[in-house]
């Protein structure tokens, strides 16, 4: 019986590390990628938001690389003349970026700016998402505020939101990594939490099931159950290499992953 009863142990915990979510790298670029902060998929290409200066500061060196899927790099600087770009958005042929105080937005086909959606007030603008009736949110880290923009029409939309930084829109329902919470905020502007995280929110993606992938700065990749349960499948903090605003691709279960100062994009398989 003491023999049957080990096994069952040993089978069962075999089984609950099995079921665990874990990352299979798949590529990562040379370090040429000028401060990776972002990377949105779209079909067959990544852009990659570039600070390469202060992350915060106003000084006309950030950009957008172009990166294929299987990690070959096509233009470390597609786009010239953005401040300290973070988050993107795709919303028909166009390019939402956010850049501090403004969002700028980007013809896709040319490359070319067409024009910055000044945010009054606004100091930190970080990620922007883009519901499924085409409107924008953008988080404002520094005001601790999300903007929601339609019509390239900025309005406040919600405050004291603490540490504010990765945004998505799933269904009617805004998701956000706000310090070391995530939240979800419902169409009413009511807020209840999902989850906790250890080390804080950066790029949050939804799975497609209820569940989410979420990223801390420091180099932490988290797989966040609908339930609340919080998995680390990713810890390169050791090796001081940073995960910043991730892209997902949900039918490919591709995690990009921009490594910031480690100026580099990686590519890892969800299992």
């Amino acid at each position: 019986m003491k023999n049957i009863f080990t096994f069952l142990l040993v089978g069962l915990s075999f089984s609950a590390v099995a079921q665990k979510h874990k990352l299979v790298k798949l590529w990562e670029t040379d370090t040429i990628i000028a401060v990776p902060e972002s990377v949105l998929p779209v079909g067959n290409m990544l852009y990659v938001a570039l600070i390469d200066g202060d992350p915060w500061g106003v000084d006309g060196k950030g950009g957008i690389a172009k990166i294929q899927t299987n990690g070959k790099v096509i233009n470390r600087y597609w786009v010239h003349g953005l401040n300290a770009p973070k988050g993107m958005a795709k919303v028909g042929n166009r390019l939402y970026v956010a850049d501090i105080a403004e969002v700028a937005v980007i013809d896709i086909a040319s490359g070319k700016i067409t024009k910055r959606i000044k945010v009054d007030g606004a100091e930190g603008l970080n990620d922007v998402t883009v519901s499924g009736n085409g409107v924008l949110y953008v988080s404002d880290s520094k005001k601790a505020t999300v903007w929601k923009i339609e019509n390239d029409k900025p309005v406040l939309y919600l405050e004291n939101m603490q540490g504010v930084n990765g945004l998505r829109a799933v269904k009617n329902d805004l998701y956000i990594a706000s310090g070391k919470s995530f939240v979800k905020a419902d169409m009413n502007k009511k807020v209840t939490p999902v989850a906790t995280l250890p080390e804080g929110g950066d790029g949050v993606e939804p799975i497609g099931n209820g569940d989410f992938i979420a990223t801390a700065w420091g180099g932490w990749i988290y797989y966040v159950s609908a339930d609340g349960k919080v998995e680390t499948m990713l810890d390169t903090s050791p090796q001081k290499k940073n995960t910043a605003d991730i892209g997902y691709d949900a039918a490919k279960k591709i995690i990009y992953v921009p490594t910031f100062f480690g100026k580099t994009v990686s590519a890892y398989r969800l299992q």
